[in-house]
């Protein structure tokens, strides 16, 4: 085992780390084979063998054929847990590359009864019970000892009633657990694991359902509206304290009256379902305005020890000293709403999950003007990646920021890390710039780049911050940062606060969601050449 932990970094691979469980329920002894392909294809064969699972990597697959014979290199043990491993490795990680499970069953020696001794001695003697594999197989390790550290073996099928001239395993491509091959489960892996927590908990699904909830009843909006200046709101099951609803919370524009904090928590409540999907198993950065959108504000991330115990909240694991340790997470419709009455005019989600918080689940491009950059040119910024994307053959879903800018959000699968996202993006809009050398600055501060607008590949990190699909910004008439579709940058009525708390629920009412396949995130990020 001390092996198999060296070569990984628990922070970034899907496998567990893992320890053996106490106890092992069932008959026989257990046995895998996943077909890998990491840097090259091979499937890894695994028995169990006191507490771990004992593995050889068998480049051509192991075959029925008694005729033939397989090597088989003897790689480091593997935990228990990993037996139903079926999912994707980062790449950058040891072994990085999609895995399925091939084949798997039980297992018994059938020459002695210890068949540690034998593998140390150079021999095992395993009959198999799987779905694929069946019958008595021998792995026997070749002379001329070990190469690049590895041990070679040899991995053969014995001529009884379960051998198959010509068996090969490549006429069977698929996992017995889901039917699905490799590029299947690349494209759309179901789990990843989390390390350094118990094995009961290491599994996490990389694409849990949206929340579906549907929106407030007339009655708890009338609710609302009756209450005095404060009291307690029954919305979405909970009982929520508000307060100060009169207060002037977005001056006005365009000659309409200011908003007030019921407004906003109106809003909130009725743009919960909609928004619920792309915040929900996410921490949550508050920015708060309590005294409104004309003071100053401040970022709050920490979920305050005054928080509802309802409320639900994720608790960061291995925080520096002076970092924020417990956030909000939205995932119920009410806790939106709690956010807004605690003062968070916007909302700004990770782009990672709690369950995996250093994979994000999407790539961006962030287009932000500088103080010389013309609406137009923004937009043609935003055309030329649209173009870009199509080029590339990439799905991605542009969103006006509410204030200035315009973002570019591209989902991707589980399993590439922070640094590889940034690093395509990077590529993808340094050659954009190329196209516009005059419009853009690659300055990260804002007085070196001339007035020029920015490409900000950057935000793709942990724990930045990129408000939310519908959150409100801080800004006159609290305007929204509303999702667009790529045809509508060349509509006449598009800026990038063209949509307010009092204006975006009719729109999506008339047309949908254009966001919605943002929430796909089975899609792998093709190389740029």
């Amino acid at each position: 085992m001390g092996t198999y932990r060296s070569m990984r970094d628990f922070t970034r691979t899907a496998e567990p780390a893992g320890a053996p469980p106490a106890g092992v329920e069932g008959t026989g002894r257990r046995f895998v084979v996943q077909r890998h392909r990491a840097r090259r294809l091979h499937y890894d064969v695994r028995f169990e063998i006191d507490g771990v699972l004992v593995s050889w990597a068998v480049p051509k697959g192991p075959t029925l054929d008694p005729s033939a014979r397989r090597m088989a290199v003897h790689v480091e043990d593997h935990p228990l847990e990993y037996e139903d491993f079926e999912g994707v490795i980062p790449h950058g990680q040891y072994g990085g590359g999609d895995v399925i499970v091939w084949d798997r069953g039980t297992w018994e020696p059938y020459k002695s009864d210890d068949p540690a001794a034998e593998v140390a001695g150079g021999q095992l003697h395993a009959e198999l019970y799987g779905e694929r594999l069946r019958g008595k197989f021998l792995l026997v390790r070749r002379d001329g000892g070990a190469r690049d550290g590895k041990e070679q073996w040899l991995m053969l099928h014995k001529k009884d009633e379960h051998a198959v001239d010509g068996w090969d395993a490549e006429d069977h491509p698929t996992s017995v657990v889901s039917g699905r091959t490799n590029d299947e489960v690349a494209a759309a892996p179901d789990r990843l694991w989390r390390s350094g927590v118990p094995a009961s908990e290491a599994e996490v699904e990389t694409h849990p359902a949206a929340p579906q909830v549907d929106g407030p009843s007339d009655d708890e909006l009338a609710a609302l509206d009756d209450l005095g200046a404060s009291g307690t709101w029954e919305v979405f099951g909970r009982r929520l304290r508000v307060t100060n609803l009169d207060k002037e919370l977005f001056p006005g524009r365009d000659d309409e009256p200011p908003v007030t904090k019921r407004e906003l928590l109106r809003y909130a409540a009725r743009i919960a379902p909609v928004a619920l999907p792309y915040l929900a198993g996410r921490a949550l950065n508050m920015h708060r305005f309590p005294q409104g959108a004309a003071t100053a504000g401040f970022w709050h991330k920490q979920l305050p020890d005054h928080a509802p115990d309802w409320v639900p909240r994720w608790d960061r694991p291995d925080v520096d000293p002076g970092e924020s340790t417990t956030y909000l997470v939205v995932d119920e419709a009410a806790a939106l709403v709690w956010a807004a009455n605690f003062g968070a005019l916007e909302w700004h989600a990770w782009t990672s999950r709690t369950s995996a918080p250093d994979l994000p689940t999407y790539a961006l491009v962030d287009l932000d003007p500088g103080p010389s950059t013309a609406w137009d040119d923004l937009v043609l910024l935003a055309r030329l990646h649209r173009d870009a994307f199509e080029h590339v053959g990439v799905r991605a879903f542009p969103k006006l920021t509410g204030r200035r800018g315009i973002q570019v959000w591209v989902p991707v699968t589980v399993g590439p890390s922070f640094d590889e996202t940034r690093a395509w993006v990077e590529r993808l809009s340094r050659t954009v710039g190329k196209v516009v050398p005059d419009l853009v600055s690659w300055r990260w501060e804002v007085r070196e780049r001339g007035g020029q607008a920015r490409l900000d590949y950057t935000q793709n990190a942990v724990n930045k911050t990129l408000v939310a699909p519908y959150s409100p910004r801080a800004a006159a008439g609290a305007p929204v940062s509303a999702p667009i579709t790529w045809d509508e940058l060349d509509a006449e009525w598009l800026r990038p606060d063209a949509f307010t708390v009092r204006t975006v629920l009719e729109r999506v009412a008339e047309r949908g969601d254009p966001f919605r396949g943002a929430l796909a995130g089975d899609q792998v990020l093709p190389p740029l050449r």
